[in-house]
């Protein structure tokens, strides 16, 4: 604890020196008060309050308060109906599309004309998810992709390397899995169970998750069929992995940290956790392998700052939102204190994340990773109609015509329902 406090006692003393706003006043008294809420509690809070206090002693004008909410979402939802919601949210960037039609967020386009911030300062998808009809509703707080996690020791044993393909991804797999005599698996050559990353695959395999104008589902196709296919094998063919195998251990035993998992698609949410606890695992982080016809896929996720439209402090909400993630110093200490990679594309260049491997296994997935289709029907479709469907597929309880099918379908009426009219 005492290791952590320093830490962020110095960062906050760094910040100082680097965001100080020039058209801040130096009266002590009379400061706007404006209120961020979001999600993130325990160790993320206090990476949240790092920020929030370096920004509240910069300057005398304005003060910020975070709050933590659970199920933050429904909350906001519910304030802003009666006209108390927070001034700033930490907002999950893929909920845009949904929500912005419902005037729940303000536009910030004025405030960045007004005080020259570059949008190509930032990654353009991020600055995508955060727009509707040409509005911009926030700047990116982080940016993330799934990239392969491979263990170095067990890959160099079996005398294979970072998958590039597809089908290097499979013979890996299949030298990297060992049993035991009784047929017990011991080790996985690549942990497939996270069906909510068929989004990616499909783009791996060359097709698309809705069509262009975004108003029917496309996954029902042979790109579609081919990533099942290719998941049937690697599970009921190849047997790489068993639904289930290591998971639900955390920490010191996580089954990746202890050996049980070879390669699997993580994010960099756990880099900083495999450094603490890995402390003997040789690992590795290498971008998506490309698919069958060379396609390369990945999807780009994440967090932005977002005004409300509530709001009755919206200009000073801009000015701690600029603070923070439109000055690159700024971003990349928020970086460093929350290991996430920043938005500000500036930042993103800092030796910190460009010359650790481990780091720079991700940006460079980022550099062709594009988001989900930012569409209001998008969010419930996937959720209530494709994964369900693809889960069902995984157990072995559908086929993947069926499972295809069904999904297009539910999908197809979803999306109609949730159509912008």
């Amino acid at each position: 604890m005492k290791k952590r406090s320093k830490a962020i006692g110095l960062l906050t003393a760094a910040l100082l020196g680097a965001g100080t706003l020039g058209w801040m006043t130096t009266q002590a008294q009379g400061a706007t008060e404006i209120t961020l809420w979001g999600d993130w509690s325990g160790e993320g809070e206090q990476q949240i309050l790092t920020m929030v206090n370096a920004f509240n002693a910069s300057q005398s004008k304005v003060k910020v308060k975070y709050v933590v909410q659970q199920d933050v979402i429904t909350k906001f939802l519910t304030a802003s109906t009666a006209g108390q919601a927070p001034d700033v949210m930490i907002w999950d960037r893929f909920l845009t599309a949904l929500y912005a039609p419902k005037n729940v967020l303000a536009p910030i386009n004025s405030y960045m004309t007004k005080d020259k911030i570059a949008m190509s300062g930032f990654y353009k998808e991020a600055l995508a998810e955060l727009s509707s009809k040409g509005n911009l509703y926030g700047l990116p707080l982080t940016v993330d992709a799934r990239a392969i996690f491979y263990n170095k020791k067990l890959l160099q044993a079996a005398g294979v390397r970072p998958p590039r393909t597809w089908a290097e991804l499979r013979a890996a797999a299949i030298k990297l899995t060992k049993r035991d005599a009784n047929g017990k698996m011991q080790v996985s050559g690549f942990a497939l169970d996270d069906v909510g990353l068929f989004s990616m695959w499909i783009k791996q395999a060359g097709g698309n998750i809705l069509t262009a104008d975004g108003t029917k589902t496309a996954f029902n196709s042979p790109a579609g069929i081919a990533v099942l296919e290719y998941w049937d094998q690697l599970l009921n063919k190849d047997k790489v992995y068993e639904l289930g195998f290591g998971r639900g251990e955390g920490n010191a035993q996580d089954p990746f940290v202890t050996g049980k998992i070879a390669m699997y698609y993580n994010g960099p949410w756990s880099i900083n956790g495999y450094k603490k606890y890995g402390k003997d695992l040789d690992w590795g982080v290498a971008a998506p392998p490309a698919g069958p016809t060379g396609a390369k896929g990945a999807n780009m996720g994440g967090f932005g700052l977002a005004i409300t439209q509530a709001s009755k402090q919206k200009d000073a909400a801009w000015e701690f939102m600029k603070w923070w993630l439109a000055n690159p110093a700024n971003a990349v200490t928020w970086g460093k204190t929350s290991n996430n990679i920043p938005g500000n594309l500036r930042a993103v260049n800092d030796a910190y994340f460009q010359k650790d491997p481990l780091w720079k296994g991700i940006t460079d997935t980022l550099k062709f990773a594009t988001i989900r289709p930012a569409v209001p029907g998008f969010p419930p479709m996937e959720g209530q109609a494709l994964i369900p469907n693809i889960q069902l597929f995984l157990e072995g309880k559908q086929d993947a015509k069926t499972a295809l099918q069904k999904a297009q379908e539910s999908g197809d009426r979803i999306l109609a329902d949730n159509a912008v009219k």
